[in-house]
């Protein structure tokens, strides 16, 4: 199995609006939190903890703990650690979103942009949600363009005759993402009393050189880099392939670059 990838805190956020923009979407359609003023929430794969910020924003007194497995990441989420404004804590913990249960009850665990990293994730709802309080809260978005140019070119690439050996299993495609149908037959299976499930495409304008090839840095690409950044030579060589094919598919246009982007969305609420 290939090694988890390391990430770039830098590079990732380099997209930082295009990639809060779901997670705004998400925390909208999210109803009150049981927990009165000061609600525990639970953010899996934080990342490097912008976005888990934003939660002391919507809920102020709130205790909330990003978990993450990326050193890295924590490293930049901690500059976000301590009291908030409204009177609420925000803290970092390492941990596997594919063994992680929790060791108390939450009244929101919410997810952005991350399961789509876990196989097997929709297996681990049943323990999650054992540990939200009645009335709370299981929330989380993932992308849905895993047969888009962006990952297919990458996979096709990765299964050349030139990368094959190198690059095993490297870049994949995602295949453990569910369809939003899928999402909301399971998390109803489990008692949610309400689950409300759905997909959007963002047409994304990205702007600068390239700039397709610059967010899969942040992200697809991670692994394959992983997989290279022993040999700068063939780390170069690949991202050269890669960049060419990106520019055929997503061509520049006068006003940038149209970069369409669909995530699936689930909001499950459990039963008071």
């Amino acid at each position: 199995m290939p090694a988890a990838p390391t990430w770039d805190p830098h590079q990732y956020l380099r997209h930082s609006t295009h990639r809060t923009r779901p997670f705004l979407d998400l925390l909208a359609r999210i109803t009150d939190l049981p927990g009165g003023d000061a609600p525990r929430i639970a953010d899996i794969g934080c990342g490097p903890g912008n976005v888990t910020a934003l939660l002391a924003g919507r809920w102020p007194g709130a205790r909330i703990t990003g978990f993450d497995s990326s050193p890295e990441m924590l490293a930049a989420a901690a500059e976000h650690a301590g009291p908030t404004p409204g009177g609420g804590t925000l803290d970092f913990r390492r941990a596997d979103a594919a063994v992680w249960t929790p060791e108390e009850p939450f009244d929101l665990i919410v997810s952005n942009a991350a399961l789509q990293w876990v196989p097997g994730h929709a297996d681990r709802f049943p323990a999650w949600l054992e540990h939200v309080t009645p009335g709370g809260t299981l929330a989380f978005q993932v992308p849905g363009n895993f047969t888009a140019p962006s990952h297919a070119l990458l996979a096709e690439l990765c299964d050349s005759p030139r990368w094959r050996d190198r690059l095993d299993g490297h870049g994949r495609r995602y295949v453990h993402v569910l369809s939003p149908s899928d999402y909301l037959e399971r998390l109803t299976e489990l008692g949610c009393t309400s689950v409300d499930a759905w997909e959007t495409t963002y047409v994304q304008l990205l702007a600068g050189e390239d700039p397709v090839l610059e967010w899969t840095k942040g992200t697809a690409l991670r692994p394959v880099l992983t997989a290279l950044q022993d040999d700068p030579a063939a780390a170069r060589e690949f991202v050269g392939q890669y960049r060419d094919l990106l520019r055929k598919a997503y061509p520049a246009g006068p006003h940038g670059t149209v970069f369409p982007f669909r995530r699936i969305f689930a909001v499950a609420t459990t039963a008071p």
